[in-house]
């Protein structure tokens, strides 16, 4: 792809002249150091360093879209040098979109400002509810619909930064810089995020940041150490007792990575490399069957360079979160498939959850939950009801009636449907809304088998909770009128009860497939929807490929 150039019309040209004018800018520099403004320089020259090779994105605007949308909009000097500066030094790559749809700063960015800011333009609001609920988006580098939508947002954000960057994890970074231009090896992103300011009385990072940018240098230094030999291993799983020369490269591996303390290097398995398996299978994801198996080699052999690219990414999806967290909370993290609540930055309790399945993905993003409902209803959505319920009752003329389900009224030329409260209803005995225009909320379920798997992402894209009971009570227990027995009575009346929250509680949903926890221990889990996958091709010139480490329930437990 080559970036396009334009000629002018001497109208444009003559604006663009005296608009230099106004800024007292030189033109015979790349940049310039000013003061109050999203950036600390100015880019007045086009960064050529990125081309279409090696950019992040691989969408390219034109000088004159640009032009177009200053002119229409009517932007301010400032706002025309700010945007100016900001599309020079990404030589005019987009930011916030590629060819596959939106970038993970796109919709970084606009949950931060769903929690920070304030919307002003009505029409970037509305594209952008559309855009975000449209299940695949293939963009067209020549789409003008698009190309202003990424304008809208560059704009947004710059204002956005200048008016919140202190509360964002960007104190430090000029708004240009937060989003990647252009594709980097392994080793220069490492060096970069090593090396960012980490002094305490500036630094905005938040504490899960810094505890998994620790991680990165360890990582770092495994690597720049050599790295990790391959592990060889097959046949029937070893238990504690066992003795195999593979036990010490195992043993050298956990303590490696600072998953065992000591430095045992005999062949026998011993209580000690039990616990440090058991752990190691916790902190991946695993069940704990304390047994060295294909499947925990397999993880113990994921190269050291993919674990770094995977920190790496998950830090870059940190950043987008507040530097300061609310005193209480809840976060579902969607590939750990749980959810946990937090008080003053310290774990309440957390339970197992079910979240989306590919195609119908639950979404990143953050919301307030403001109501508990009681023996709910389900108002079954038209794709469900397109795609699964009409197939059934072609089948069946009594599918309806069986499940406890009623049509309500008519959706164009679909039938609008309801499952009645109770017994068998799909969203349990309780439901917890957060407005979200993913439509998007917590339940509970009748499915409890689900629980017990080791992977869980089953449903259209809400999530079920293993404990709703618990979490109501959770919810209400500062609410007089509602004890626990009260909830425990609701829940089985079988009619439907709206209960408010008041405050409203922050509930964070979160794409995390590498995390510290609250135990200083360093997590990793599979990459559930692929996101890694697509971020690292955009991040990396050289994007190590990770394992598929998904596998049944049924290999975990072996």
């Amino acid at each position: 792809m080559k970036i396009k150039q334009y000629i002018f019309p001497i109208a444009l040209l003559g604006f663009l002249a005296c608009n230099t004018k106004q800024q007292s800018t030189p033109v015979t520099s790349d940049k310039q150091e000013v003061e109050n403004g999203p950036s600390d320089t100015v880019y007045l020259v086009r960064n050529t360093e990125i081309t279409p090779a090696n950019s992040y994105s691989n969408l390219f605007l034109d000088s004159a879209a640009i032009t177009r949308f200053i002119l229409a909009n009517n932007l301010t000097v400032d706002d025309q040098k700010w945007l100016r500066s900001f599309y020079n030094y990404r030589n005019l790559q987009f930011a916030w979109f590629s060819s596959v749809g939106f970038t993970e700063e796109a919709r970084g960015f606009w949950n931060l400002q769903d929690q920070l800011g304030k919307k002003d333009d009505k029409w970037l609001s509305n594209k952008m509810d559309i855009l975000l609920n449209t299940d695949t988006l293939t963009i067209r580098n020549n789409d003008t619909t698009i190309a202003k939508t990424e304008l809208a947002l560059t704009n947004a954000y710059l204002h956005f930064f200048t008016s919140h960057r202190n509360s964002t994890q960007f104190a430090q970074i000029p708004a240009e810089k937060a989003i990647p231009i252009k594709k980097q090896s392994l080793i220069a992103f490492t060096d970069t995020l090593i090396h960012q300011r980490t002094d305490t009385v500036n630094n905005k990072m938040s504490v899960a940041y810094q505890l998994l940018k620790q991680k990165l240098q360890l990582y770092n230094s495994i690597a720049q150490m050599g790295g990790c030999t391959a592990i060889s291993f097959s046949g029937p799983p070893l238990t504690k007792g066992a003795a195999a020369p593979v036990i010490t490269l195992i043993k050298r591996r956990l303590q490696q990575t600072g998953n065992m303390t000591g430095s045992d290097s005999s062949v026998v398995f011993s209580d000690s490399l039990l616990t440090a398996i058991k752990n190691y299978q916790v902190y991946n994801g695993m069940t704990p069957t304390g047994k060295i198996s294909e499947t925990l080699v397999q993880s113990l052999n994921v190269p050291v360079q993919a674990r770094i690219q995977q920190i790496i990414i998950n830090l870059t999806r940190m950043q987008w979160s507040p530097a300061t967290p609310e005193t209480k909370y809840l976060s579902v993290n969607i590939p750990d498939f749980r959810l946990t609540v937090f008080e003053n930055n310290a774990k309440v309790f957390d339970m197992p959850v079910a979240v989306g399945k590919e195609g119908t993905n639950t979404t990143m993003f953050t919301g307030n939950m403001n109501q508990v409902v009681f023996s709910p209803y389900w108002n079954i959505p038209a794709s469900i009801v397109e795609k699964e319920l009409l197939p059934k009752m072609k089948e069946d003329e009594n599918y309806l009636q069986s499940k406890r389900m009623e049509i309500v009224g008519k959706n164009d030329s679909l039938p609008k449907i309801r499952q009645l409260p109770g017994e068998g209803n799909m969203l349990g005995k309780v439901k917890f809304l957060f407005p979200n225009r993913y439509d998007i909320y917590l339940h509970d379920s009748p499915e409890k088998w689900v629980f017990s798997q080791a992977r869980r992402d089953v449903s259209h894209g809400c999530i079920r909770l293993s404990n709703a009971e618990k979490l109501a009570v959770y919810l209400l227990r500062n609410n007089d009128a509602w004890p626990p027995e009260k909830v425990h009575e609701a829940m089985n009346s079988g009619e439907e009860q709206f209960v408010k929250l008041s405050p409203p509680v922050a509930v964070h949903i979160n794409y995390y497939t590498a995390w510290v926890d609250e135990n200083g221990q360093l997590n990793f889990r599979d990459d559930i929807y692929g996101n890694d996958s697509r971020v690292a091709q955009m991040f990396f010139n050289n994007a190590a490929q990770t394992p598929d480490l998904r596998v049944q329930d049924s290999l975990l437990k072996k």
